[in-house]
């Protein structure tokens, strides 16, 4: 059975193995060799990075047509109201190269099993800031960011929670699980085409 990979990613770690100073890189954390992100989460965003060395696998996790959903945990500047939880649910937000789709969204209270980030978000004494959880089944680049800012709610920190089914549930900061995949979860190869029948030869004539 294919593997994966389930890694809580710290802030600040860039999604290669390759080093790239001044950032500390994947090969950092995991030590499981010829798997690579299937997907990918800003540097400066945390939370579930999934990796996997298998293409098939990879292939279903990040195709948009298989439309897993991402769950994200948002800390904003502010206290969106329900206009601006509207607009997000509603779709539609013109982010100037695409417009997003629907997508699910509501105030939480701050989650349980946040961690301190390191460094810290900046904070205004004068402005409160808020949790959201934010539900897509999109992956356009800096997406969920873009959404919240053009709401009026600029992002402050940004972890993901889940893709699919798979979540940060029991994975420390900084840690990584290794699965196994059942093949039922692997997508369903296309039948192969039928083979053209070759008509009979019969036997050569003399000339």
């Amino acid at each position: 059975m294919p593997k994966l990979i389930l890694f809580n990613k710290p802030y600040g770690v860039i999604c290669q193995f390759s080093p790239s100073p001044p950032h500390q890189c994947l090969a950092d954390y995991v030590s499981v060799k010829a798997v690579y992100p299937a997907g990918r989460l800003d540097t400066d965003s945390e939370g579930l990075l999934l990796l996997t060395g298998d293409g098939a696998l990879q292939h279903k996790i990040t195709d948009p047509k298989h439309k897993l959903v991402k769950t994200y945990w948002v800390q904003v500047e502010g206290i969106p109201d329900d206009a601006a939880l509207a607009a997000l649910r509603a779709g539609g937000l013109d982010l100037g190269d695409f417009k997003t789709l629907p997508a699910e969204a509501r105030l939480i209270e701050q989650p349980e099993i946040i961690w301190p980030r390191v460094p810290p978000i900046r904070e205004r004494a004068a402005i409160p800031t808020s949790w959201l959880e934010i539900k897509i089944s999109e992956g356009k680049n800096r997406q969920v960011r873009r959404m919240t800012a053009k709401v009026g709610y600029p992002t402050l920190r940004l972890i993901r929670y889940a893709i699919g089914a798979y979540t940060l549930d029991n994975i420390e900061l900084g840690q990584w699980v290794e699965m196994s995949v059942p093949a039922v979860h692997m997508p369903t190869p296309k039948p192969a085409g039928k083979p053209k029948q070759r008509g009979r030869r019969g036997p050569n004539k003399v000339r």
